[in-house]
């Protein structure tokens, strides 16, 4: 090879390297743009359990332990409102300054998870979290709770409750894109659970009963 040859071989390899690190870097960036949420159209739940099912199912959850519920509501009228309910990625979460050793802790992508190899099983984000939406997990002896199915954002799949809704009552996504949920979000009223605790949740319902926030 020809010492012309060379420097030009020299110098488009330099180019290649020097391109490769900022595509990471922007891939990154726009991962870390994301914030998730889930929205929950009351009306359109009639408490299959299918969420409930699937997730037990995907996130292999304890006889008697639930990541996600429906708690069914009887109105004056004798109606029945089924309403799903699960850990709310709150945007201020509770559950994070009472844990002691940092296990609880919140992404970038706005998911508040635990950390598996840090807990100790103390139960105070349980105690903390206004949602009850935490639980002692009894075969591994640490705290647990929805994670949006995080495993499955990874390889861009939707929560495994949100698949499973035959109704389309669940509808996910990033706050930060423009999609259903977005759209759904900045058109109509939507309502949060305990709104007064100051946690900011990001699950977000529609025709949620008054009487649920009572």
């Amino acid at each position: 090879m020809s010492s012309h040859t060379r420097r030009e071989f020299l110098k488009m390899t330099s180019a290649s390297l020097l391109v490769l690190p900022l595509s990471l870097t922007s891939s990154a960036a726009e991962g870390a743009s994301k914030r998730y949420a889930m929205l929950i159209d009351v009306n359109k739940c009639f408490g299959c359990m299918a969420c409930v099912v699937a997730c037990a199912a995907e996130n292999n959850v304890p006889l008697g332990r639930f990541r996600t519920w429906i708690e069914r509501l009887e109105k004056t009228d004798g109606t029945n409102i089924f309403i799903p309910k699960q850990c709310n990625h709150c945007d201020d979460p509770p559950c994070i300054p009472p844990c002691p050793t940092g296990a609880t802790y919140k992404t970038a992508k706005g998911l508040v998870l635990i950390n598996d190899e840090l807990c100790i099983g103390c139960g105070a984000c349980v105690q903390n979290c206004p949602y009850g939406a935490r639980f002692m997990n009894p075969v591994k002896g640490v705290a647990d709770k929805c994670t949006f199915c995080d495993h499955r954002l990874a390889y861009g799949l939707l929560p495994a409750c949100v698949e499973a809704c035959p109704t389309g009552a669940r509808v996910f996504g990033s706050l930060a894109e423009e999609n259903e949920l977005t759209a759904i979000v900045r058109s109509k009223p939507t309502q949060v659970l305990k709104p007064h605790t100051g946690a900011k949740p990001q699950i977000y319902y529609l025709s949620l009963p008054d009487e649920v926030n009572r």
